[in-house]
């Protein structure tokens, strides 16, 4: 389960997709409706809200926004709650530089346009549902080590 920090305007339609789906996942996790998942590290930062079900619904519905803009059907009706007058959860900006190192690697792979398009990027933006401090990798995140080819 990767739910990136990343905004998914950055993902390609492969990540983008895929983002809905675990995202939806991790809405069913957090209602309790699952038995897997619930100690996903991805989680963390949801669980510790005030309103888990309100910080992933709008989560969800950055990325249905941004579905919509491409002419997607993800279905709004999917998402069980959400709202725009929430706190921004802090994520901290090394987490959001690995993230985005991290798509890039996989973009280089699997969609060469959309990583010509974002491999010069300086400024990186978050789901709006996050917001950026200062600090290193997540304690939560599973680092990858990558092979230097």
């Amino acid at each position: 389960m990767r739910l990136w920090t990343i905004h998914p305007k950055y993902l390609d339609t492969k990540g983008l997709v895929a983002l809905w789906r675990e995202a939806l996942l991790a809405q069913k996790v957090l209602e309790g409706k699952t038995k897997g998942y619930r100690t996903h590290p991805q989680l963390i930062r949801f669980k510790n809200t005030k309103d888990p079900l309100l910080y992933i619904g709008t989560y969800l519905y950055f990325v249905h926004l941004e579905a919509r803009k491409r002419g997607y059907e993800f279905h709004a009706s999917k998402i069980k709650k959400f709202g725009s007058e929430i706190e921004r959860i802090p994520v901290k900006r090394g987490q959001v530089e690995y993230e985005f190192a991290h798509l890039l690697e996989k973009l280089k792979k699997r969609s060469s346009e959309k990583y010509e398009e974002l491999k010069e990027l300086s400024e990186i933006e978050v789901n709006p549902v996050f917001c950026i401090i200062d600090g290193g990798i997540e304690d939560w995140e599973v680092k990858i080590s990558r092979r230097k080819d």
